[in-house]
């Protein structure tokens, strides 16, 4: 039996989760499948302008205004994901989650300009190979939710893992008073 498709949903990094790459990180999977997984890390902002990497984009960049960090897979490549409010048939947009989808960082600013209402870059993305999520997920470092859309363009990013965790029910909502460093607790 194939696992259940996690596309769409936010993968929140648990508490037995050691890579430092992904400590206290929510991703957005935007492709779960057999062949694999890819996502963007929604909470690591960089001290790199929009308007440095991608001229033109920044009058739609939301707060703060700065290029994410969206993984440690292929850095150097851009993704934009973006609030659009409604059909927008010219545009080439993936759709994420919500009101929100996927632009490539290669398409020209001024085509999309009637469709998009605010965005957010990412350099580079988090993927796995065949299988190698659902091992994590077996094991407990991830724990799977369902995304806001809101979330995905939050202006606080770096609150975003507390806010994702408190919101869940039952006993996983305590999670979101932990220390940053478990060791300490």
């Amino acid at each position: 039996m194939a696992a259940p498709s996690h596309r769409g949903r936010l993968l929140v990094a648990g508490p037995l989760l050691d890579d430092p790459n992904f400590s206290r990180t929510v991703i957005v999977l935007v492709d779960h499948s057999s062949q694999g997984a890819l996502g963007f890390v929604l909470n690591r902002p960089m001290e790199v302008a929009v308007a440095t990497v991608a001229p033109g984009w920044e009058r739609w960049a939301c707060p703060p205004l700065v290029v994410f960090a969206g993984g440690p897979v292929a850095p150097e490549s851009g993704v934009f994901l973006a609030e659009v409010p409604g059909p927008a048939p010219a545009l080439r947009i993936t759709p994420v989650v919500g009101t929100v989808g996927m632009i490539d960082a290669a398409a020209d600013p001024d085509d999309v300009a009637a469709g998009v209402m605010r965005l957010r870059m990412f350099a580079g993305c988090a993927s796995w190979g065949p299988g190698q999520l659902d091992g994590e997920l077996d094991e407990g470092s991830w724990l799977v939710v369902d995304a806001d859309p809101s979330d995905l363009l939050d202006a606080e990013p770096a609150e975003l893992w507390r806010k994702v965790i408190r919101r869940q029910p039952g006993s996983v909502s305590i999670l979101a008073r932990a220390p940053d460093d478990m060791s300490l607790n």
